[in-house]
């Protein structure tokens, strides 16, 4: 998801980088807004190179309204949170004051809004103070408590902003979707599958299974019993139901087959080998002086055998594929989804150097029967959340078929 962190002119600043920090390592994208204030306590290079983004300063820099730049981030964004907010800040916010880039964001967006104050403990107690916050509660915004202790300023008393891994709890809890598949059982493919050449070589691709994976963590997180069916890949699997190890095509082909007979969905996001040699050498085949020739079979279909048993059963299960293209991406996908008889192809062009394969960034075309959806590159977290919002529209009219 992408958030958009609002740091206004206190010393709490600096903690402001841990959580630009921690929110990336819960796999959201972050943006960061630093008011003039702000950059006196921190530079804007250091935003820059936590989250590999423009740090917006400035609502009259040049170029930035040829966009109107607040609108667009406005209706992108999925938190605006803002750490430290000063007390100036709360009343900005409080009386519709947009002066500045981030109070214009403010009074533009319609995500949710989560504040950590941090001033003096007497500035925070005072009456006008207190005022705006509740003015800001009544208006929906939430807080991030601040915590007690010694202050810059010498004092001892409440207004210390709060940490940072407190901080992005709370944003992880307001942005944490609803139950929405609770009482579902999903199966995800991820990662590559090797096929064996000897004991020591294989035939294999790129694939690092971070699509799968985000696909299988925002499903769990949406209240689902996941199943992961996992090739080869040293990246670590998130927390599921159960995560199943394979190697080659076959031994996914038949994992899967099992599973999805009672799935309520199955995504196909393992980059799964078309051909395998036809037969594997027991010991490793020693070199020679001539070439070698190696005879190659197609693997098992997992996708073309889910879409065909389906369709001769009649079951509700939806089916997601996933189309890894070099060229025609669109019409493959498009082909594709006619020929599995599934419900929705997520294509992507793996010849791309910052999304596809062994990135953790993604840019992918929604293919279904009625159109085609073009999606932005961004983190392949978000996108895991964008599939899983259309697909959670084909689920409704359809039974669970796990209880809740």
């Amino acid at each position: 998801m992408l958030v958009a962190l609002g740091v206004s002119g206190g010393i709490g600043a600096y903690k402001a980088v841990e959580v630009a920090r921690g929110l990336q390592k819960q796999g959201h994208d972050v943006v960061a807004i630093m008011t003039h204030s702000a950059t006196r306590f921190v530079g804007p290079v250091t935003f820059e190179a936590i989250t590999r983004r423009k740090v917006i300063t400035d609502q009259w820099e040049a170029g930035a309204n040829a966009e109107i730049e607040h609108i667009q981030l406005a209706s992108s964004i999925d938190l605006l949170l803002i750490a430290p907010a000063t007390a100036n800040l709360l009343g900005k916010f409080a009386n519709g004051i947009a002066d500045d880039f981030l109070t214009t964001l403010y009074t533009a967006t319609r995500a949710p809004v989560l504040v950590a104050p941090a001033m003096n403990s007497q500035m925070f107690s005072h009456v006008a103070v207190r005022r705006n916050l509740e003015r800001l509660a009544a208006d929906g915004v939430r807080f991030v408590e601040p915590g007690e202790g010694y202050l810059a300023c010498g004092w001892i008393g409440k207004g210390r902003l709060a940490e940072p891994a407190e901080i992005c709890a709370a944003a992880e809890a307001v942005m944490r979707p609803a139950a929405t598949l609770a009482g579902r059982r999903v199966v995800v493919t991820a990662g590559p599958t090797y096929e064996d050449i000897d004991p020591v070589r294989y035939i294999g691709n790129r694939s690092s299974g971070r699509m799968g994976f985000a696909l299988a963590e925002e499903a769990t997180r949406r209240g689902a019993s996941v199943t992961l069916v996992a090739g080869p890949t040293p990246v670590q699997p998130p927390a599921v139901h159960e995560v199943v190890r394979v190697r080659s095509a076959e031994e996914m082909h038949a994992a899967v087959i099992t599973r999805a007979l009672d799935a309520d969905l199955v995504v196909m996001a393992a980059a799964v080998a078309d051909y395998m040699p036809e037969t594997r050498a027991e010991q490793k085949v020693s070199k020679g002086d001539g070439d070698v020739r190696l005879v190659l079979r197609r693997t098992p279909d997992i996708l073309k055998t889910l879409g065909a048993q389906r369709a001769a059963s009649g079951s509700a299960t939806v089916l997601v594929g996933f189309a890894a293209e070099t060229e025609e991406v669109v019409a493959r996908a498009q082909a594709k989804l006619r020929n599995k008889q599934v419900d929705l192809i997520v294509a992507n062009d793996v010849s791309r150097s910052d999304a596809g394969f062994d990135v953790e960034t993604n840019e992918v075309t929604l293919v279904t029967a009625t159109g085609a959806e073009q999606v932005p590159l961004q983190s392949k977290a978000r996108i895991a959340a964008i599939v899983l919002d259309r697909v959670e529209a084909l689920l409704p009219a359809r039974p669970a078929t796990s209880p809740a």
